[in-house]
């Protein structure tokens, strides 16, 4: 298995240029990556809406529902500092 240590050492064995190329195809597969993985979403979820699982909203509805979450996931992040406080802290 390849460290992420050895890959460094031998990556700062190439030239700058050939380091600066290869720092962009790593950005460029990031990015495919992450394309083929939204099209897999997008694709998921047009198979949902079609089969009835999902249902059209206004953006309206679909802002608070995602103001809701944040505000959701804010409490949740207060409550665990909360009771990792309160472990160190008895």
């Amino acid at each position: 298995m390849v460290t992420l240590d050895y890959a460094l050492d031998i990556v700062m064995q190439l030239l700058p240029e050939q380091r600066e190329m290869l720092m962009e195809m790593i950005r460029k597969q990031q990015i495919e990556s992450r394309r083929k993985e939204i099209a897999g979403d997008a694709r998921e979820a047009i198979s949902e809406f079609h089969a009835g699982k999902l249902k059209p909203k206004t953006a309206d509805e679909i802002i608070a529902e995602l103001r809701a979450d944040l505000t959701q996931e804010t409490d949740e992040q207060k409550t665990c500092s909360d009771s990792e406080i309160q472990a160190y802290f008895p």
